[in-house]
């Protein structure tokens, strides 16, 4: 779909006596190396330079060039009526020009020859005289071949290093064997046909007749890594042969035996084909060779039988650098040819300045590092032509976005409308055939009109792209361009629907741009250069409004940017750009911001810098367009990325993350961009072998929806949403109070009722707006969610949220239900969902709908029920039928569901109605299992005693305390039924207490009496309020009530003395029990013996002084003391062995993951587990299974998809290697650092004994002893503090890797579609223990602070 557009020509005209004979570039000073002469008069050669200065000048004479050398070179053949230059290299690196001469002489100039050198030198001579010679690419070999019929190599210092001789037994080289290539001989022709004939030979096989045109000379050729080298040669002037030869000079192949081939020879530089021409009877083909000889298909050269004879008979091919462009040389111009998609494209010819009868043969050379540029010498002109890749692409604006693209070939003008038509080429929705090839081509704004430039003229085009299907465009007008020998168009340009812009190269050195006037037919000039200035393209804003060009003022300054601005009839003002780059860029687009008065403009270079004005947005660039919202850009990382268009400094460039960001998007490799139509959100790109793709990026798809949105059509918005798989809750979470206002708009404009219950049934909590589509153009959305206040008020009067108020689904249903509430015989479907699309759903109301609907109309309420069991689960449909007592809702529900319910509710029916409405009410309800309803209807019928059954059979106490909360004896006893059930559930403390609080909650102010009194001890049952004590361990509680019994004084003394058991042996209660001890047993010594187990040696020591045993503090306090101290020496000792072992390991672990990840997390997955080398011939492309070659390192983790086949049981044993840590398994850095968390929690809970242990020690003068345990304690919190850097959260690939890459269990995927993924299985273990390290940051323990005594210093 691309054309070429010229952007750079410069023309020197020659003065009669200056000849151009050969040429060649100098890449390091970009300018032409030029020959002239000799001549059959004048047998000198002069060696120039063409001056950079004097690209622009008119006439060029001899100043015009910087002489390099000139000499005399006679010929030394007598058969030659002068020499002829045959090569021309200029080498850069050192200055050097070599020529090689048809008389056999190889010459040397140097442009600065060091001492001891001549400035021309012939550096070797063939006597017999050359007939070819070409340097291979990298300037390392000379290939020559001679009238000898041999074929010379020689190096870059002209050492002959091999030396061929042409035979007839080279033509036995290869045996070739033909496989068809689509020739008619190898297709199908019916059963009978040719049964016996080989399909591999052709019908006809070509003898080698010479062309009458052929000329004889020898060609030679280099594959573009130099490592073979072609000759086209007349063998035994019987026929043409093609030979390739390898660099070490061995033959490798011959061609075929072809009628007419010429002695043309082009091998492109891919190396795939070798080029040359076959001159038949009626046409003239560019025929291709592979380097095995073989033909490999061709393409016709449009020139009619006439033209052959003429400027036809001679021509020669050369291609370019890059194999793009395959230039064809005929006596008087130039033609250049694409291929695309295995056609060839005829996409600009130039004509060339000869005087009359001229038979001097032009010099063309391609520039060896710029692709697109070329030099052209002939007798009257010298030609520095630049061209670029475009497309030429209708209007990016919407409605205008019909995505027309038009494609030059020769004469026709290829035509698609790609949003109505995606014909792939080279084929094309129409096309136009011009009278004389095309130059360039421009669309209207609407595109309902095409102007083509020609060589003399340029049409207009009437293309009417409303009806269907699409006509093929009607020639509209015609406008001749000035006459003149010199005159090349080269761009033309449409602006608003009315005005072509063509630029024009009058003469050599001056450049204008005319304006035409289509509806006058009047021509102005809107711009001319000055003699130092060059204009290189121009191009239209995006509303093709405004007229820029990009233009030279002077030659070594980079490309600059104007306007042109209309001030009247007959004067326009050109306005210079000062915000452009500082670099020479080629392509370039222009936008006008709606809100700013400010442009922008967007160009690009060659080596791929994309810029917006003066910034640089990526330097990876392979092509961009502009919408009215967006910068598109494709990257050399085969992404194509989306940039919001607002101030240049705000924009933002996404990164290159299509996973996680919606305007960045992975492409097919290579591929373009071709045109975007923005209002079906789709982008055609075309792949580097011609085809189309048309994708639908997430980023176009969103804006046009929120511009729907804004724009209040839902309708549009809503199949947008439907067609591109986008959730629909954005049509509501974009503009929630404007969407629930216009609720009977959205139902209006939507209209289908499928397409409304689609929207219901879709509709979730999340807000899609901040989780899916978050608006990347970081504009506030203030105003389309206003505050609270507006919601909790209610949108309107007929919306209810006094049920509802915080779910977003019931506010969109209930807005419904208002909208649709007089709409229920065109909408009962929709006012059927959105009662059952309520979270939860609300079902009743729904039956309620259909029971009022069944009186009036019976079928629509059949109807309405199969909708309903279409919704929702059948089962509980029937349940909610039943649960409202409409017993012939309840067998209509069950008829449609297909239950087998509905053949025993007949039977079931006539029995319940003969209950009264309470008991059949109550049947209904406990058949539901529905029992607090039915709890009611037992209340309701006075029935205490079977109520009292009820409640015990099915635990409803709670519910029968509130129902009797204003009945004393009823409470009481619901209150003691309670009790009794908490104890037999083994809940003591309940029991004892009588859930006081849940009854404070529930009772009023004039029944906290009644409460204190409920359950045993409020009811004064004391015996079995202390046993429920005891149970529960609460000895305070206990003993009281054990006193209030009373109980004897040896029972009382017993109970105790089990109190303090149980609080020592169970619950290691020490303080607790010496308490009993102290106070009601009455046992000081072992009170004190408690206290000190317990840390409480103030307390013992106080106990025992209080008490008169003043003479047992030294045998009961210092014993425990002692005791203590030893205990906590042991822990601190333990504590801080396990830290020298935990910490070093877990630093170990941590450094061979950061060195290998790979081995630590157990091999690579392509080699290990999985097995096998993975191929390279196989689609990676996301799927539901995973595949082996796209698993990473952490797919055995990370990676779980929905085929896992692991077991539960898989998971257990995960489990279980988890939470073992077992050493050398990736869970065994976890299992470490939780175990050095668990170490300092611990020290950190004794602290305080520790504190307490040390007070006294010193209390009893054991200061030795204190001042240890303080130091041991020191020691072991410094070890926890320089510890803590284990908690730390890792920042390693591998946390990459499982984290970034991988979504969340739960949260949005890449895609933002859908859920993450979620790891199965014995993934679950691994997948939490890597997001535990990744949460250790956020939790590092904090070490307590150790207070010193400074008693101790």
């Amino acid at each position: 779909m691309r054309n070429l557009r010229s952007v750079r020509l410069t023309e020197l005209q020659l003065q009669d006596e200056l000849l151009p004979t050969a040429t060649a570039w100098d890449t390091a000073s970009d300018t032409i190396i030029c020959t002239f002469g000799p001549a059959k008069d004048n047998a000198a050669i002069d060696l120039k330079r063409r001056r950079q200065d004097v690209d622009f000048t008119l006439p060029a004479g001899f100043d015009a060039f910087e002489l390099i050398a000139s000499w005399d070179a006679p010929c030394p053949l007598p058969g030659l009526d002068c020499d002829r230059i045959l090569s021309l290299q200029y080498f850069a690196d050192n200055l050097i020009s070599v020529l090689v001469l048809e008389g056999g002489d190889i010459i040397v100039v140097r442009e600065d020859p060091q001492p001891g050198e001549e400035k021309i030198e012939i550096m070797g001579s063939v006597d017999v005289g050359i007939t070819a010679a070409a340097w291979s690419p990298d300037e390392e070999l000379l290939a020559i071949t001679t009238k000898a019929n041999t074929f010379l190599y020689m190096t870059r210092e002209f050492e002959n290093i091999a030396e061929i001789t042409f035979t007839s037994e080279d033509l036995k080289a290869s045996r070739h064997v033909s496989v068809g290539w689509g020739k008619k001989e190898t297709q199908f022709q019916g059963k009978r046909a040719k049964v016996l004939r080989d399909p591999t030979m052709p019908e006809t096989v070509g003898e080698g007749k010479l062309s009458n045109f052929d000329d004889g000379k020898t060609t030679i050729s280099w594959r573009g890594d130099g490592a073979f080298v072609a000759v086209n040669s007349i063998d035994t002037g019987i026929r043409r042969v093609i030979r390739v030869y390898s660099r070490e000079g061995a033959l490798d192949s011959v061609s075929e035996p072809i009628d007419g081939l010429e002695g043309a020879l082009s091998w492109r530089p891919a190396g795939n084909l070798m080029a040359s021409v076959q001159r038949l009877g009626d046409r003239v083909d560019v025929v291709f060779f592979e380097r095995n000889g073989l033909r490999h298909g061709q393409f016709t050269l449009r020139i009619v039988e006439e033209e052959q004879a003429s400027w036809g008979s001679d021509i020669h091919l050369s291609w370019n650098i890059d194999s793009t462009v395959l230039a064809v040389r005929f006596r008087d111009r130039i033609q250049l040819w694409t291929m695309g998609n295995y056609h060839y494209y005829l996409k600009q010819e130039l004509p060339l300045m000869l005087p009359p009868g001229c038979k001097d043969p032009c010099s063309f050379r391609w520039h060896q590092e710029k692709a697109l540029r070329f030099a052209v010498a002939s007798p009257c002109s010298i030609l520095d032509v630049d061209l670029v890749f475009d497309i030429c692409h209708g209007s990016t604006t919407s409605p205008d976005d019909v995505g027309a693209v038009a494609v030059i070939d020769g004469k026709i003008l290829k035509l698609t409308p790609l949003r109505m038509a995606g014909v792939p080429p080279p084929m094309a929705h129409c096309e136009v055939t011009l009278d004389s090839n095309i130059v360039d081509v421009s669309f209207s704004r609407s595109g309902s009109r095409i102007a083509v430039l020609t060589r003399n003229d340029f049409s207009v085009f009437v293309w009417s792209l409303k009806g269907r299907p699409v006509p093929c465009p009607v020639l509209e007008s015609s406008h001749p361009l000035p006459e003149a020998p010199s005159s090349r168009p080269r761009q033309i340009l449409f602006l608003h629907e009315s005005e072509v812009h063509v630029l024009i190269n009058r003469k050599p050195g001056q450049c204008e741009i005319q304006c035409t006037t289509l509806g006058t037919r009047t021509t102005k000039i809107v711009y001319q250069t000055t003699p130092i200035e060059h204009i290189h393209s121009i191009f239209s804003s995006l509303s093709h409004e405004m007229l820029w060009l990009s233009h030279i003022h002077q030659s070594g300054k980079p490309i600059s940017y104007s306007t042109i601005i209309p001030r009247s009839k007959d004067e326009s003002l050109t306005v210079g750009w000062s915000d452009g780059p500082n670099v020479d860029t080629f392509w370039a687009e222009a936008i006008q911001q709606a809100n700013d008065d400010e442009a922008i403009l967007v160009t690009m270079s060659r080596n791929g810098a994309l810029f917006a004005n003066q910034r640089l947005l990526a330097k990876n660039c392979t092509s961009f367009l502009l919408t009215p919202a967006h910068i598109i850009f494709t990257t050399s990382q085969h992404l194509i990325k989306f940039v919001h268009i607002t101030k240049v400094e705000d924009m933002e460039v996404p990164s290159d993350s299509p996973e996680t960001d919606e305007r960045c998007r992975s492409i097919e490799r290579g591929g373009r961009l071709v045109t975007v139509m923005p209002s079906i959100f789709a982008v055609t790109l075309q792949m580097p072998r011609g085809n189309l793709e048309t994708i639908y990026p997430r980023a176009l798809v969103l804006v046009g929806i929120r511009t729907y949105i804004a724009m209040k059509d839902y309708r549009s918005a809503f199949l947008a949403c439907r067609s591109q798989m986008v959730d629909m809750n954005i049509l509501h979470d974009y503009a929630p109070v404007e969407f629930l206002e216009n609720t009977p708009l959205f139902i209006d404009q939507v209209k289908k009722i499928e397409f409304i219950d689609e929207f219901l049934s879709r509709l979730k909590e999340e807000d899609v707006c901040e989780t899916l589509y978050k608006d990347t153009l970081k504009i506030s959305r203030a105003g389309t969610k206003t505050a609270a206040t507006k919601l909790q008020n209610g949108i309107s009067s007929s919306v209810n949220l006094n049920i509802y108020k915080e779910s977003k689904i019931n506010r969109i249903c209930d807005a419904f239900l208002a909208a649709l509430k007089n709409r229920m015989n065109t909408n009962l479907r929709n006012l059927i969902t959105a009662h059952i699309c309520k979270s939860p759903p609300d079902i009743d109301a729904g039956l309620h709908l259909v029971a009022r609907l069944r009186d009036r109309n019976p079928e629509e309420a059949e109807e309405a029920i199969e909708h309903m069991c279409f919704l929702t689960d059948a089962h509980r449909l029937y349940n909610n039928a039943l649960g409202i007592y409409d017993l012939e809702l309840t067998l209509l529900v069950a008829q449609q569901a297909q239950r087998a319910s509905s053949i025993q509710l007949p039977r079931w029916k006539v029995k319940l109605q003969q209950l009264p409405d309470l008991r059949r009410r109550f049947e209904i309800d406990n058949h539901l299992n529905r029992f607090a309803s039915a709890l009611k209807h037992l209340h309701a019928l006075k029935s205490y005693d079977e109520l009292k059954l009820y409640v015990i059979k099915h635990s409803l106490y709670r519910e029968a305390i509130e129902l009797y909360k204003h009945q004393t004896e009823q409470v009481r006893e619901m209150i003691q039924l309670y009790a009794d059930y908490l104890h037999d559930q083994s809940n003591y403390k309940e029991a004892a207490i009588g859930e006081f609080h849940v009854l404070l909650s529930n009772f009023s102010m004039s029944l906290l009496v009644t409460a204190f009194q409920s359950a045993y001890e409020s009811l004064s049952l004391y015996e079995p309020a202390y046993r429920s004590y005891h149970l529960a361990h609460l000895w305070r509680e206990s003993l009281t009530c054990a006193i209030l019994v009373p109980l004897s004084e040896a029972e009382l003394r017993e109970h105790a003395l089990n109190l303090a058991t149980t609080l020592t042996e169970e619950n290691r209660d020490y303080v607790s029990a010496a308490h009993i001890y102290a106070e009601h047993l009455l046992d000081i010594p072992t009170a004190a013996r408690l206290f000190c187990r317990g840390s409480r040696f103030a307390d013992a020591v106080r106990l025992l002084a209080l008490k008169g045993q003043q003479s047992l503090i030294p045998e009961i306090v210092d014993v425990g003391l002692a005791d203590a101290m030893s205990s906590t020496t042991d822990f601190l000792a333990d504590c801080k062995s396990q830290l020298l072992a935990q910490v070093p390991r877990i630093r170990e672990l941590r450094m061979l993951r950061a060195a290998d990840p790979l081995a630590f997390f157990g091999g690579d997955p392509s080699t290990g587990e999985f097995g096998g080398d993975v191929p390279d011939n196989i689609s990676l492309a996301p799927t539901d299974v995973t595949t082996a070659a796209g698993r990473s390192m952490f797919t055995r983790y990370t990676g779980g998809t929905v085929m896992s086949q692991r077991t539960s049981k898989t998971r257990r044993k995960e489990e279980r290697k988890r939470a073992s840590g077992k050493k050398g398994t990736v869970y065994e850095e976890e299992y470490l650092v939780n175990s050095v968390r668990r170490l300092i929690q611990r020290v950190n809970n004794t602290i305080d004994e520790v504190q307490s242990l040390m007070e006294a020690l010193l209390r009893r003068g054991m200061r030795e002893r204190a001042a240890a345990v303080e130091k041991a304690a020191q020691e072991l919190l410094g070890m926890c503090t320089d510890s803590l850097e284990v908690f730390e959260a890792p920042n390693e690939p591998d946390k990459i890797e499982a984290n970034k890459e991988q979504p969340a269990v739960g949260e949005a995927g890449p895609d933002g579609i859908g859920e993450g993924i979620r790891p199965l299985s014995g993934d679950v273990a691994f997948w939490e223990n890597v997001r535990s390290r990744d949460a250790q940051g956020a939790s590092v323990p904090i070490v307590r602070e150790f207070n010193k005594l400074a008693l101790l210093g």
